[in-house]
């Protein structure tokens, strides 16, 4: 009789076993799908050229299919944009959401902190288009135009909520001992928070930085809002200006552009996918 329940046991793990790998596995096809085809199609327009110029126009696109050319022109300006918006995002949001999040760690019985927890999860769930759309009343409307300001204001709303929380939860997790050992030295909260606690949880707050950047750098709605686009290089930060996603989106709607959609989109795929295997690697190391 034991043995027949023995068998019974080993014959449903062994089926548990494949039925999990099965749902992997099925998991996994739609991602390899995805990727195999961007890059079956995206990869022959990599070129120097297609990274160092601007988009070209409709009519120049036209003339070089007539011709039986490649598309002349890239997607400059949108790298240079997304950059740009980035940079002033990231700029805001990173010390914003590490000091909320050190503050919702060190006060989780508060009311007020509670309330300000409850907002960012709040935030995080807000469709991005909404955001777009405030973004818009908030910054676009008083300065009586789209700008890369607005985009990086509707990005940095964006990745606010991620950071907090990988900071909350980064600064939880941390053995007790490291703050009671700060402040039985004598340093107060803040000085031990800052020269202690902080630099311990520096590889969890980074991994959620870089998520959060891999979030947001594929948004199109909040940027159509805020930035509009651009078909030519700008630096200006107080003017429209072109993000990748947003060059995806016109090359879309133009039949004459379409091509260049796929090495545009292999182009962000890689730039997500090396953050998410970034994060990954210091996410692992700093575990260990």
């Amino acid at each position: 009789m034991s043995r027949l329940r023995l068998k019974n046991r080993l014959a449903k793990d062994k089926l548990m076993l494949w039925g999990v790998c099965l749902l992997a596995t099925l998991t996994a096809v739609p991602l390899l799908a995805i990727l195999g085809e961007v890059l079956l199609r995206g990869y022959d327009q990599f070129s120097w050229s297609f990274f160092t110029e601007p988009t070209p126009t409709a009519y120049k696109a036209m003339k070089a299919i007539e011709a039986g050319e490649p598309i002349p022109g890239g997607i400059a300006n949108g790298i240079i944009g997304t950059i740009i918006m980035l940079g002033m995002a990231v700029f805001v949001a990173v010390p914003v959401g590490i000091l909320c999040g050190a503050f919702l760690a060190e006060n989780t019985k508060s009311r007020f902190a509670q309330f300000v927890s409850y907002l960012t999860d709040l935030l995080q769930g807000t469709p991005s288009v909404i955001i777009g759309i405030i973004t818009y009343i908030w910054v676009v409307v008083p300065m009586k135009g789209y700008s890369a300001i607005a985009g990086s204001i509707a990005l940095c709303i964006m990745m606010l909520p991620l950071i907090i929380r990988s900071t909350e939860e980064t600064l939880k997790i941390l053995p007790t001992s490291l703050k009671e050992a700060g402040l039985a030295l004598g340093g107060n909260k803040a000085r031990v928070m800052i020269k202690v606690q902080l630099p311990a949880a520096f590889g969890g707050i980074f991994t959620g930085i870089l998520l959060a950047i891999s979030r947001v750098i594929g948004e199109t709605a909040p940027l159509m809002f805020t930035a509009l686009g651009c078909s030519f290089i700008r630096f200006a930060i107080n003017r429209p200006i072109s993000a990748v996603p947003l060059l995806i989106w016109e090359f879309f709607n133009d039949p004459n552009l379409q091509d260049l959609i796929w090495g545009a989109s292999l182009f962000l795929l890689l730039f997500v996918l090396t953050l998410n295997l970034l994060s990954k690697y210091l996410a692992k190391k700093w575990n260990q």
